[in-house]
C-alpha cells in the first residue's frame, strides 16, 4: 500500500491537495486514478486512509477517510551515534527509520568528527522522509546534531532504559537487551570506541554497557544492529 506524508496539520479537514514532487511520482510515475486508495500520514504519528477523487495536470485531490495503523512500534528508541562520516550518515538514518527509531542524534566524541558538513542535516531528513514513505512508518524521526558532549545528559532525560556499546568485555549478562519501560536509548560510539572518560561518564549516567559480538562494526553498522536488537519482534 502506497504512503504519502502529508506534512503537520493535514488532517485537519477531511481532504487534501497533492502537488510537486509528490504528484510526479504518484500520477505520472505510479499512475494513480481517480478511486484509487492510499494511506496518508502526518509525519508526526498519525494515518488515515485516502481514496483519490480528482486528478488534473499538476495536482491531485484526495478525499480523507478513517484511522489507519500507524505503523509505529509501542517502544521508543533514541540512537545516539558518535559522528560518522557524511556519506555513511545517509545510509544510517535510512535504516534506522525503517526498524522504528524515534530519533537520530548525533554527538561529538573524543574520537569522532564534530562536524557533518554544511546541509547534511536537511539532507538527513529527507532521506529519513523517504523512508517512511517505503517502510509505512507514520511519523519521521528526529534527527539533530552534532550535538556536544555535555548535552549527553538532556538528551536521555525522562529515557528510562539506557545502553552503551563497549568494546571491552561487559560481565556476564543474562539479558542484555532487557527493556524495562516504554523507551530506550543506545549511544554507539566510534570505531575506536568511548574512551575511559566518556565510559565512565556513561555508566554514571545509568547506562548498561554491552558488546555486539567478537568483531569491531563500523558505526553506521553497530547501530543498525543494536537498533535491531531492541526494536524486532519478539524482543
Amino acid at each position: 500500500m502506497t504512503t504519502l506524508i502529508l506534512g503537520p496539520g493535514a488532517f485537519a479537514s477531511d481532504e487534501a491537495r497533492v502537488e510537486g514532487d509528490a504528484y510526479r511520482h504518484l500520477f505520472r510515475a505510479r499512475r494513480l486514478a481517480v478511486g484509487d486508495r492510499l494511506r496518508v500520514v502526518d509525519g508526526a504519528g498519525a494515518a488515515r486512509w485516502a481514496e483519490v477523487a480528482a486528478v488534473d495536470r499538476r495536482s491531485a485531490r484526495l478525499r480523507l477517510l478513517d484511522a489507519a495503523p500507524s505503523g509505529e512500534p509501542a517502544y521508543r528508541l533514541r540512537l545516539l551515534v558518535a559522528t560518522p562520516k557524511p556519506e555513511r550518515a545517509s545510509w544510517l538514518v535510512e535504516k534506522a527509520t525503517e526498524l522504528g527509531a524515534a530519533g537520530v542524534y548525533f554527538v561529538a566524541s573524543e574520537r569522532s568528527p564534530r562536524s557533518l558538513g554544511g546541509g547534511t542535516r536537511e539532507r538527513l531528513l529527507r532521506v529519513a522522509a523517504a523512508a517512511v514513505e517505503q517502510c509505512g512508518r507514520s511519523r519521521v524521526p528526529e534527527v539533530s546534531g552534532v550535538h556536544r558532549w555535555a548535552e549527553v545528559p538532556a538528551l536521555l532525560e525522562g529515557i528510562p532504559d539506557r545502553w552503551f556499546l563497549h568494546t571491552a568485555p561487559a560481565g556476564p549478562q543474562a539479558e542484555p537487551w532487557a527493556r524495562g519501560g516504554t523507551a530506550g536509548a543506545v549511544l554507539i560510539g566510534p570505531e575506536g570506541g568511548w574512551s575511559d572518560e566518556e565510559s565512565e561518564e556513561l555508566r554514571a549516567l545509568g547506562c548498561r554497557p554491552v558488546r555486539l559480538g567478537e568483531r569491531v562494526l563500523r558505526v553506521e553498522t553497530a547501530a543498525v544492529v543494536a537498533a535491531a536488537a531492541v526494536l524486532l519482534p519478539g524482543r
